[in-house]
């Protein structure tokens, strides 16, 4: 898939992740601001969130449906179910502790994976959907205001507040067209337990809201007044999310697991002491940089599942090694992951090759997403995501989403780079355990003014540059 700005798309990320890329996104960048909707079956809850979703015009949404959480039935259960017998519209329906635990890890930036409800068996799935954290998180749902710990989560909480009849004909609709129910079965246990729970239950939850949105979607007026107060709200509450990392990450215990580092040996402190060198020249920088990069690359590809594979060699001796059958994917994070490039083909010469390019606002220190080119079937690939440095980890948070954004399983990413810190390390372990993530060394700290690694090697994207820039204007020179 291709990003660019002239090309405006809605990627999903198995459910409601979104990012528009008519404009450069922006990696989460404030602590989440999380909307409750609640109100009766059929008011219009989701309608509702779908149109603060549309007006906000946030990079990275997520929707959570409290339908996803119902309990699992027992046989006995289900049967009730089957015959339109079982209260769904009862507080003790709902896995309300695994909600909480969800809430909780989306909005401290973790992936969750969310139960998915089949409402024709009266089933949990054996499969998931994985969501990960968001600039905004909206959960709907009948109960989204009555459970007192979930609702000290929210920033806002709306009640859709619709009259009963045009509640009841739209459970009528939804329960026929989109869950198989007999319209007998439907008036049946509408009477006896949607009603009734509405007005025991859930009607009660108007208390708790903040603002109550009457006649629900066709109130466009309120619903537009609430977005904008929602947008208010994020941009008093926004804080540079790379400096803040700073204060709130504890990592000065030990390494992640998912982290690996080189081996530091004289010959790789030596390569390290002549690219940290104010006084190295040019060529030198990137002659070591790369050879540097094909260490890393070389120590990264020995995380990739390897098979028994036996060969006959030119003495006709047969001869059993290993073979490695999966497909390779290098992405680079421009500037500066541009320069692992070589190494990679070094090392995997049918690779293929991906770009992104990701900035650095420099009116807020966070990173923005410009471009990216990815190959059509990347989610098949092994994907090395390449970058010279990890600092904060902001920039590799933003990459990574955008992999799993085209499908790539997050255990098949191996994030390979040059030098990091252990704030950056920890800060993708705890976003995205599964990753793996290669370094040849780390450095101790981060200047929280510049935020350039100390001691570092200064702007790494701008020396390739430099020196990229230089060569050409030589070889011109010399032509002319």
């Amino acid at each position: 898939g291709d990003y660019t700005k002239e090309n405006r798309e809605f990627y999903l990320l198995k459910l409601s992740i979104c990012y528009d890329i008519s404009k450069p996104v922006y990696v989460l960048s404030t602590a989440p601001g999380t909307v409750g909707v609640a109100g009766g079956s059929g008011s219009g809850k989701t309608s509702v969130s779908e149109r603060i979703i549309a007006n906000l015009n946030v990079p990275w949404v997520v929707v959570l449906s409290m339908d996803s959480y119902y309990k699992v039935l027992t046989s006995e259960q289900k049967i009730e179910a089957l015959n339109s017998n079982y209260n769904f519209d009862h507080p003790n329906a709902f896995d309300f502790d695994l909600l909480l635990e969800n809430l909780k890890d989306l909005k401290e930036g973790k992936r969750v994976e969310v139960p998915i409800y089949d409402f024709v068996t009266h089933s949990r799935l054996p499969q998931t959907n994985t969501l990960y954290g968001a600039n905004v998180i909206i959960f709907e749902g009948i109960f989204a205001l009555y459970d007192r710990r979930i609702t000290d989560l929210m920033d806002l909480k709306i009640f859709v507040d619709t009259d009963s009849d045009i509640r009841l004909v739209r459970r009528l609709k939804r329960d026929i067209d989109q869950r198989g129910r007999d319209i007998n079965g439907v008036i049946q246990q509408y009477l006896n337990f949607v009603k009734p729970a509405f007005d025991q239950y859930i009607q009660p939850t108007v208390k708790n809201a903040d603002v109550i949105i009457p006649r629900g979607l066709e109130n466009l007026v309120a619903i537009d007044l609430i977005t904008k107060h929602i947008q208010r709200q994020l941009n008093e509450r926004r804080y540079s999310f790379r400096w803040e990392l700073l204060k709130k990450i504890d990592y000065n215990g030990e390494l992640p697991k998912n982290v690996i580092v080189l081996d530091q040996t004289p010959q790789l402190k030596g390569i390290h002491t002549i690219m940290r060198d104010r006084d190295t020249q040019r060529d030198d920088f990137i002659f070591y940089s790369e050879r540097l990069a094909t260490l890393v690359i070389e120590r990264g590809l020995a995380e990739i599942t390897v098979k028994d594979h036996k060969i006959i060699t030119s003495l006709d001796v047969p001869y059993m090694g290993k073979k490695c059958d999966e497909q390779l994917c290098g992405v680079s994070i421009l500037r500066a992951g541009g320069i692992m490039e070589v190494g990679l083909r070094r090392v995997a010469k049918d690779a293929f090759i991906g770009k992104i390019l990701i900035q650095t606002d420099p009116t807020t220190g966070e990173p923005l997403l410009h471009f990216a080119k990815l190959p059509n079937n990347i989610h098949d690939c092994y994907v090395l995501l390449m970058d010279a440095q990890i600092a904060t980890g902001a920039a590799a948070l933003m990459a990574i989403r955008i992999l799993l954004d085209h499908n790539v399983p997050e255990d098949r990413i191996i994030f390979l780079t040059l030098l990091a810190t252990r704030l950056g390390l920890h800060v993708i372990s705890n976003a995205f355990p599964l990753v793996k993530v290669c370094t040849s060394m780390i450095d101790p700290k981060i200047n929280e003014e510049t935020l350039f690694i100390e001691p570092g090697v200064g702007n790494f994207g701008g020396k390739i540059l430099i020196a990229f820039t230089s060569s050409v204007t030589i070889e011109r020179e010399t032509l002319n």
